[in-house]
């Protein structure tokens, strides 16, 4: 089987989750002599970067035109260490890599008959847990700025009624104002920002009483000194985890945060391969890792990572902010590995905007997820969502 040419598609039909956000999931086709194509998405839908992305896709994509798809070891190196830029590594160069080699699994599985999760190991899990995702912005099919603790009460109620038993929220990313990143969480917090989160988490814990469970995101817009304040304020609430509480190129700030703050740490989506996760690991900082698929090297480098993270007592949640392709093979790694935690399911995905760019529509059910049973991830882009994508081909 040989690599015959490779489609990248900058989709644009999907939904940002909060109106005139950033939104441009890119997706990859590979596509082979046999008439198998795989997808795989680059995760870089949100934030700014996916015009980066896909211009990374494009030039990778040449570079793997008449190799071997089932050679995926073979090809993730390759573009790791004969690129030069590959070995400096960053969100763009792993973007690209990883949109290729989750395709590349895709097919692998397509023509072996199989989910990859069974090239992978095979599945531990019946069910994968799952929580409601960013709370910050309600939940439910239209989003909105929350900015008073009722306010957050009634999205935690409104998650736990649709059968989940976990959620996430940003208590500090919107100010008093409704105003998103304008506060300072550098340093000493003030009073009126340590009790806007605190106000806020309390009012969702009391909501949904005591054997839910809450994840307390910062985004990194906290730095060490803010992410101790308050991390120690919102002990008594009982805290899931904090996720990333500062942002992830120094691992001794997470070091020392983890050292004062009794809560466990999570982190992931802006850390890349093993080589990135290592100093984690080396430091006992993070007690979860959310690797991206879309960032963090594809299927190849994300099972290894998940297998380094199992040796140090580990556990994983896969990140996901983006489109169906890469909820699909979120999944299928999650099912694989027997240190998986939850599974992440973002307001952007009740979209049906966002649900039309896939051929299914993989949705949980009470707070679990059934695992995709199909050949490959799962799951393909919808013939109107190609039709209607910008969409370069390297052949």
């Amino acid at each position: 089987m040989k690599i015959t040419s490779v489609d990248v598609f900058q989709v644009t039909t999907g939904k940002p989750p909060l109106k005139g956000d950033y939104w441009k999931p890119v997706v990859v086709r590979v596509n082979t002599d046999e008439g198998i194509s795989g997808f795989g998405e680059v995760g870089l839908a949100y934030a700014i970067g996916a015009e980066a992305g896909f211009a990374m896709s494009v030039e990778f994509a040449r570079l793997i035109i008449g190799r071997d798809p089932m050679n995926n070891e073979q090809i993730w190196d390759k573009l790791h260490k004969k690129t030069f830029w590959g070995q400096g590594g960053g969100t763009v160069i792993f973007g690209g890599i990883s949109g290729l080699d989750i395709a590349l699994w895709d097919i692998k599985g397509k023509a072996l008959g199989v989910p990859v999760y069974q090239l992978l190991g095979g599945n531990t899990q019946r069910k994968l847990r799952t929580y409601a995702s960013q709370l910050q912005f309600g939940w439910g099919k239209e989003a909105r700025v929350l900015t008073e603790p009722e306010q957050y009460a009634q999205a935690a109620l409104d998650a736990v009624r649709d059968g989940y038993d976990c959620i996430k929220v940003d208590p500090i990313a919107f100010d008093r104002e409704g105003k998103w990143a304008r506060w300072n969480l550098n340093g000493i917090l003030s009073d009126v920002q340590v009790k806007t989160a605190y106000n806020r988490l309390k009012a969702m814990r009391e909501a949904i009483g005591p054997e839910k469970d809450i994840i307390c995101e910062l985004h990194a817009y906290t730095d060490a000194t803010a992410a101790i304040q308050l991390g120690r304020a919102i002990e008594d609430l009982g805290i899931f985890c904090i996720e990333e509480p500062v942002m992830p190129l120094n691992p001794e700030m997470m070091k020392l945060i983890a050292d004062n703050v009794k809560i466990p740490l999570a982190s992931g989506e802006r850390i890349y391969t093993r080589w990135g996760y290592k100093p984690f690991f080396d430091n006992r900082s993070l007690r979860i890792i959310q690797p991206d698929l879309g960032l963090v090297g594809g299927f190849t480098e994300g099972k290894k990572i998940c297998d380094f993270a199992h040796l140090h007592d580990v556990t994983v949640q896969a990140h996901i902010c983006g489109g169906p392709i890469a909820t699909a093979a979120a999944l299928q790694l999650e099912a694989a590995i027997p240190n998986f935690i939850i599974h992440e399911h973002h307001q952007a995905a009740m979209l049906e905007e966002n649900i039309a760019i896939g051929k299914h529509n993989y949705q949980p059910v009470n707070g679990y997820f059934d695992i995709p049973s199909l050949p490959g991830i799962g799951q393909e882009m919808s013939e109107e969502a190609m039709k209607a994508a910008i969409c370069v081909t390297v052949k």
